[in-house]
């Protein structure tokens, strides 16, 4: 297999005047959209940008990130992609690490960018849309007579660098190849009904930043000839509005869409009979929301699991194999997956779930959740640590740790019934405690803080700061979460604050969170 893009090409050719991307009632034809991620792979090697460098990608849903995205893989680069929502603190370690040599930014957080440009390798930085002091406007920066050519790449080759917390709240550079993303992006045609066909039309609400979005939503899209609609903000109405008037036929979103979407004044009053296939992911949904659904619209909504080490789905409920409500799915073609103990032995499968847990000793039917296949990650970038206890070599396969407790049945189905150790899954968004905890510790009236998940009804789970206050403060919980705000991005800062006078700790110092969880 050469580069990824060679998908994307192959759609072009069959369909050069049918839309590839249409964004406020703008359409941009497969050949269009072609001649732009050529002519910005041409601008990266005008700059002397050179196969195997980054370039990070700092924006919302628009149709610059797309064809800059397939730019950028047509010149041999690798995409590093970066949540519109972070500011500098959080950027500088993804720009440092990285080694990105360009940027392309929304004007609004360019800022941000030159706040850090100094301890970074960034050269050049490219604006999308207003006015920024600093910069070459994305148009601006597009050579149209220049090498469009596409680099060749190996199977093995890098594609994208996304960063994943891991469980110490560091970012980590999650290594993907042209063969992680293009395998997965097809297994993600197939799941669809009858497969996706070059006359579906899918919406584009997920992040693009965001491996489910990136792979599910606008490769899947793009490398089937279809239509993809990226929206650069969620809104329900929105949302609904547009799947009504353009009559779209795929939706993808996590739980908290979904909950936003059922939970509209009137949501009956939007017609979505055009949809033939609705996905969850991120996080698991609730059967409630799952059910008012499918009780206004005539869809369903088919589950799936995946990670973004994964590239990312391994699992789906697919209509190709029937869903089971509660289940993540069966996994997907040429990728395995078991349930292992401590010590990597086998758990064996109960007869048919979901199982009722009163009924079973969960200890023994239960264990980790470890998968191999061609979607599973090259590895953690310069980590050789993390990288060691990430995987494992068995039966003459590389498995690697979800890190996720589950059980499986007879008939191949997977559910997941605890998540990773701390981690705060809020909307579909990976939020590490010691990240947060230690913005907190920069507070001048803290002088001890913990950091959990609570129960949400809308997000799934929602972020706690329980603060021990320094004498004499008097500082409030408006003022602990201004704070935070300030320097990360919405989704991470702390909803509720609470003061206590101390931490329940262990003997050696720990917190023990479940304490503060029970409370």
């Amino acid at each position: 297999m050469t580069n990824l893009v060679t998908n994307v090409q192959s759609s072009v050719e069959a369909r050069p005047e049918a839309p590839a991307v249409v964004y406020d009632d703008h359409e941009f034809s497969y050949e269009e959209f072609w001649a732009q991620t050529g002519q910005f792979a041409a601008a990266l090697r005008d700059r002397g940008v050179e196969p195997g460098e980054r370039v990070a990608l700092y924006l919302p849903n628009l149709p610059q990130l797309v064809a800059a995205f397939h730019g950028a893989l047509r010149a041999g680069c690798v995409v590093v992609p970066m949540n519109p929502q972070y500011k500098s603190r959080e950027i500088s370690h993804l720009l440092s690490d990285s080694g990105a040599t360009t940027v392309v930014a929304l004007a609004d957080v360019v800022p941000f960018v030159e706040e850090v440009r100094d301890d970074t390798d960034v050269e050049n930085l490219v604006t999308v849309g207003g006015e920024a002091d600093a910069g070459t406007p994305f148009r601006e920066f597009l050579v149209e007579d220049g090498d469009t050519s596409v680099t060749e790449r190996a199977d093995d080759d890098l594609a994208v660098q996304p960063y994943t917390s891991g469980t110490t709240g560091q970012p980590k550079g999650v290594q993907l190849t042209h063969r992680n993303l293009a395998s997965n992006a097809k297994q993600s045609m197939d799941i669809v009904p009858d497969g996706l066909q070059p006359e579906d039309r899918k919406i584009g609400v997920l992040p693009l930043f965001h491996i489910y979005g990136m792979t599910v939503g606008m490769n899947a899209a793009l490398f089937g000839g279809a239509t993809f609609y990226p929206l650069p903000a969620w809104d329900a109405e929105e949302a609904l509005s547009l799947v009504e008037d353009a009559e779209l036929t795929l939706f993808d979103a996590v739980p908290a869409m979904y909950n936003d979407i059922v939970n509209q004044p009137n949501p009956e009053d939007f017609d979505l009979s055009t949809l033939r296939q609705c996905t969850v992911g991120g996080s698991g949904i609730p059967i409630e929301v799952l059910r008012r659904f499918e009780e206004i619209y005539p869809i369903r909504i088919d589950e799936g699991y995946g990670l973004t080490e994964t590239s990312p789905v391994t699992h789906f409920n697919s209509p190709n194999w029937g869903r089971r409500v509660g289940s993540i799915g069966k996994t997907l073609e040429g990728i395995d997956a078991r349930i292992v103990t401590e010590d990597f032995e086998e758990i064996a499968p109960v007869d048919e779930g979901p199982v009722d847990e009163a009924d079973y000793d969960m200890d023994e039917i239960t264990g980790e959740l470890v998968v191999s296949g061609p979607n599973v990650m090259k590895g953690y970038l310069g980590l050789p640590e993390a990288n060691r206890e990430a995987f494992t070599e068995a039966d003459g396969k590389r498995w690697f740790h979800t890190g996720d407790i589950g059980y499986h049945d007879e008939d191949g189905y997977f559910y997941v019934v605890d998540r990773k150790k701390h981690m705060i899954n809020t909307a579909g968004y990976n939020v590490y405690p010691r990240e947060v905890e230690e913005l907190l510790f920069e507070h001048e009236a803290v002088a001890d803080a913990a950091v959990v998940g609570i129960p949400d009804e809308r997000r799934g789970e929602t972020i706690k700061a329980f603060v021990v206050r320094r004498p004499d403060s008097d500082v409030t919980a408006d003022e602990i979460r201004d704070y935070c705000l300030e320097s990360m991005a919405e989704y991470k800062h702390p909803r509720e604050v609470e003061f206590v006078d101390e931490l329940p700790r262990t003997t050696t110092g720990k917190v023990q969170k479940y304490e503060l969880v029970e409370e």
